[in-house]
């Protein structure tokens, strides 16, 4: 009787699925507890180095060692995710279920989902990358990865209680239309060639029939996932690295008073400069504010602010570091062009309207 209900127990209860689950589970708490104690790590390993974070270096320091386990264990996390999503939805009828859409609504969709995920542009660039990898369209990624870090309930939250509701709307509308036009317009470029080699084969990459839907067993498709991982994280670590130290170097660093001279609304160029000066900076919606309020404070122009709060946070020199290990640079010059002229449009709106 029991041999015959252990030969009708299905494969997806045998030995070695359970240890790949077991694996698997002990793996997701260690992530959980790590990803929940990073600021404790953080402070803990500038307390055994002897420094504080009440001057600059220290707070840089502080700054990197926070970042940069927080965009590994993110990018980790969600590349073994997509591995294993990989096998149960192929990358071709992703493309069908998006690109069957009308024009626009692939770029709302993902849009929309940015703006639900808080994350600073690097934190953001894994689920970029484990859209390349489940086949989402490249405009329709763009899109996300532009709105992800732009509009999210803490910039919303904060811009409402600092400058009214009439500032906090306009300002996600504005940024919306950046994410959803920025995407499209990518998307019509075609430039999917101008992907790195590596993330072009890795779209292109097929699941065998024997092993493809129901064939496929769950410790399979759990190690499919772990072989993303070692795939992609082992490309990118590096650049993950050297994106948020340059990140971390320049925050904290910020000159506010000479800032501020520069972004007055009487003259037409203080919004372009203002980009230009946002670029090399890298910080989070929460971290830009207050220098924005202080720079308001300072005499500057809301629009011009605005735009170099954006170029801030969603287009950062960071965040291009580590795209360069997926983008060729034709294809980060275009993304970064299109996306500078739309913050500039919402500047010159700003001043404009406010």
């Amino acid at each position: 009787m029991k041999q015959g209900f252990r030969q009708q127990l299905p494969r997806a209860f045998g030995r070695e699925n359970v240890q790949w689950l077991s694996g698997v589970a002990v793996g997701a708490v260690l992530w959980i507890l790590l990803y929940r104690n990073l600021e404790w790590f953080a402070s803990l390993s500038l307390y055994f180095s002897g420094i504080t974070r009440a001057n600059r270096f220290g707070e840089a320091l502080y700054f990197f060692l926070y970042e940069v386990p927080k965009v590994l264990l993110l990018l980790t996390a969600v590349v073994f995710l997509m591995g294993v999503v990989h096998t149960f939805i192929s990358a071709e009828r992703t493309r069908a279920l998006l690109s069957g859409r009308r024009t626009g609504v692939g770029n709302v969709m993902a849009a929309t989902l940015g703006i639900v995920t808080p994350f600073c542009s690097c934190s953001a660039v894994p689920l970029f990358i484990g859209f390349l990898q489940a086949g989402v369209p490249l405009g329709v990624t763009f899109s996300f990865l532009i709105a992800a870090p732009m509009i999210n309930e803490v910039a919303l939250a904060l811009l409402f209680g600092m400058f009214g509701w009439k500032v906090a709307l306009l300002y996600s509308a504005m940024g919306i239309a950046v994410a959803i036009v920025a995407g499209m317009i990518i998307g019509k470029l075609q430039m999917e060639r101008f992907l790195e080699e590596w993330v072009q084969k890795l779209q292109e990459r097929v699941i065998t029939p024997e092993v493809e839907g129901e064939v496929m067993s769950i410790h399979l498709r759990l190690r499919e996932g772990l072989h993303h991982v070692r795939d992609i994280v082992g490309k990118v670590w590096l650049y993950i690295v050297l994106g948020v130290g340059l990140g971390a170097g320049i925050h904290g660093y910020v000159p506010e008073n000479f800032m501020a001279s520069l972004m007055g609304k009487s003259v037409w160029w203080s919004v372009p400069v203002a980009v230009l000066i946002g670029v090399p900076m890298y910080s989070n919606a929460a971290g830009i504010l207050p220098v924005v309020e202080a720079l308001l404070g300072k005499g500057a122009a809301l629009g011009t602010v605005m735009a170099f709060m954006m170029s801030v946070i969603a287009l950062s020199a960071p965040e291009m570091i580590i795209l360069r290990k997926v983008l060729k640079p034709r294809l980060i010059a275009v993304f970064a062009g299109v996306v500078a002229a739309g913050i500039m449009l919402v500047g010159f709106v700003f001043n404009l309207v406010l």
